[in-house]
């Protein structure tokens, strides 16, 4: 085994075009590191429907150029196999480390295959490649992130040419594609031959921005926003400066893109402590909301002054925000979300009278729903421009969200006032999440197994009304590993994380509500049915 280990790891190294890695490799073969090179050569980074994502370093199992140059030729022998050879791949990036070289690369292999390809001028938010793709016509594109993963990590997120990302079997037949790469000697890479797009894309992005905002409708609203190191901050301020909203105050510490993330943890709003800089300027400032970007700036997190302190906003709590905004300014067409968000969108949708449906987790589903006017995930992402960029985008959401709180200002009134009426007109719908960071994935298997053996029938005091394995599909829904859980006022799913080593939990329950002075009582009771739920569930999945 150990010949043979070093012998794969050594051809590895003969190909590798990257010096930093090369050097890394080398130095573990000459160290006879064998557990270290198992590890990075126990398989190869699976290509699945979010692309690829993982910790940069040497060897098929991390985040290096080799594998992206395979990823590129994959994609490329797709689309000539596809009949779109002659086609246009637009290239975007974020500030990570190598992800400049991972999209430069990406742009040699398209140009070498026949391909036409243009790269976005600088790191720029997601969002902005998501439209470019349907602004250029484009067949395909690549954006080069790993979004909120730790700085280590890089990622590669391919769509295709409706703007969407990809979803089975594209990603499948990637796979083998990228599998049928022998040799990165069989994988032609000009040196030029390429577009570099000038800001013209990223002007057009930014005209339409405004079309999500109501014509003459307040802006008012003063916001702290927080980039979390990442690229959202001048397409943030040019859209806001654009729209005629006051300029946000800036958490100066997080502003510029730093691909090593120095003030946070895990650079994602959702973490703890993440939004600790934003909510000192805040008490310093006193704005009407704080806003955060995640550092892609495909999503947007929201907090809100409450008694003396601030709350972060539930990712539900805002889809809740955003879909009675839309529906208030007249909205038409179809309102959608993933199983894991909260229910209470499909009443608001219902009680408007437009269509609703549900889909599996990510935006690559959320995006392809017909006739979508809005869809959002309860992680925070939110798709407020379907026609523009078909997923979800941070600075949209932004937008729409200081237009509600400037709204809502103007009549004396916060984004806690409108969530308590919404409270009392669909009952009250508390979620929570109970989610488990693993360091052997096997915990994540077992635990799965141990629910699909012996399924909970009550959790919380509440009878289980219905148990599906989402593994085997429903009437409206593909397969997909995860489980779901219909309760008497509650609903729970449980599935492993698509990008991270994570076992995730989803809890919502539904508390009625006959007024306005029956919430603080029934918050206490939605908290306490939700601590109940996860108690129970933990129990039963052996975490």
């Amino acid at each position: 085994m150990h010949d043979e280990l070093i012998a794969r790891a050594q051809a590895w190294l003969d190909e590798d075009p990257d010096p930093d890695t090369r050097g890394e490799l080398a130095a573990l073969i000459k160290a006879g590191d064998e557990a270290e090179l198992a590890e990075r050569f126990a398989g190869t980074l699976q290509f699945g429907t979010a692309g690829l994502r993982g910790e940069l370093g040497a060897g098929p199992m991390r985040m290096n150029r080799s594998v992206v140059i395979r990823a590129a030729a994959g994609l490329a022998a797709h689309l000539r196999a596809g009949g779109q050879g002659d086609g246009l791949v637009v290239i975007g990036y974020d500030a990570r480390h190598k992800s400049a070289d991972f999209a430069r690369d990406t742009a040699a292999v398209m140009t070498g295959a026949g391909l036409r390809a243009a790269v976005l001028p600088r790191p720029l938010p997601t969002p902005v490649l998501a439209f470019a793709i349907r602004h250029l016509g484009a067949v395909a594109g690549v954006e080069v992130t790993a979004s909120h993963n730790p700085p280590r990590d890089n990622g590669y997120k391919v769509y295709l040419g409706d703007g969407s990302q990809i979803v089975p079997p594209a990603d499948a037949e990637i796979a083998a594609e990228i599998d049928a790469v022998a040799s990165l000697h069989d994988v032609p890479r000009p040196e030029d031959g390429w577009e570099i797009l000038d800001d013209s894309v990223l002007d057009a992005y930014l005209a339409r921005t405004d079309a999500v905002l109501a014509a003459g409708s307040p802006r008012t609203a003063r916001t702290v926003y927080t980039a979390m190191h990442g690229v959202g901050k001048d397409t943030l301020l040019a859209a806001f400066a654009r729209a005629g909203f006051p300029a946000p105050v800036l958490v100066a510490e997080q502003a510029e893109p730093d691909p090593d993330f120095p003030t946070v943890a895990f650079p994602n709003p959702e973490e703890p402590g993440a939004m600790d800089l934003a909510f000192a300027q805040a008490r310093e400032t006193r704005p009407d909301l704080i806003i955060a970007n995640d550092p892609d700036a495909d999503r947007c997190a929201a907090a809100v002054a409450d008694g003396d302190g601030w709350r972060m906003l539930r990712g539900d709590e805002v889809g809740a925000l955003l879909a009675a905004h839309l529906v208030r300014r007249g909205a038409v067409g179809t309102f959608a979300e993933s199983i894991v968000s909260s229910s209470l969108l499909g009443r608001i949708a219902e009680r408007a009278g437009l269509p609703y449906e549900e889909t599996l987790t990510g935006f690559k589903w959320i995006a392809r729903v017909e006739g979508l006017r809005y869809g959002y995930e309860e992680a925070l992402g939110y798709c407020v421009d379907p026609e523009g960029v078909r997923d979800k985008d941070g600075i949209t959401a932004a937008l729409l969200l200081a237009e509600l709180a400037s709204e809502l200002k103007e009549a004396g009134r916060t984004l806690l006032d409108l969530l308590d009426d919404l409270a009392v007109t669909h009952g009250l719908h508390a979620t929570d999440q109970l989610s488990v960071r693993v360091a052997d994935l096997s915990v994540i298997s077992d635990a799965m197994r141990r629910l699909r053996e012996r399924p909970p029938t009550a959790l919380a005091g509440l009878a289980v009304t219905r148990a599906e394995d989402l593994s085997r599909g429903t009437g409206t829904l593909p397969p997909t590993d995860g489980l779901r859980y219909t309760l008497d006022g509650a609903r729970v799913i449980v599935r492993p994380s698509g990008t991270e080593p994570k076992l995730k939990c989803y809890l919502e329950v539904v508390v009625p509500v006959g007024s306005h002075a029956e919430l603080p009582a029934a918050r206490a009771r939605g908290a306490e049915l939700l601590a109940a739920v996860k108690r129970d569930l933990s129990a039963a999945a052996g975490i």
